[in-house]
């Protein structure tokens, strides 16, 4: 008899421990999905930064080359006078 009962308790035992960790199993795969989310989001502005310093390098460099043909007009217009 007292088998029996040990028996019952363990076995309810086991099946509340079983629905517990389904639902940390459910949980932590949502935490994933957005943990998953956010790093592609991080990806996207990362990228977009990158694009946008890169942009702006190209700028500068657009500058000082225009720069520099301005300062080589002027070297030879000063030359002829």
């Amino acid at each position: 008899m007292v088998i029996i009962i040990i028996s019952v308790t363990l076995a309810a035992l086991f099946v509340i421990l079983g629905i517990q960790v389904f639902f940390i199993l459910k949980e932590m795969r949502i935490s994933m999905q957005k943990v998953n989310k956010m790093l592609d989001d991080m990806g996207k502005v990362s990228g977009t930064v990158g694009n946008s310093v890169e942009n702006v390098g190209g700028f500068i460099n657009g500058l000082k080359a225009g720069m520099t043909a301005i300062a080589s007009l002027r070297g030879k217009g000063g030359d002829h006078e």
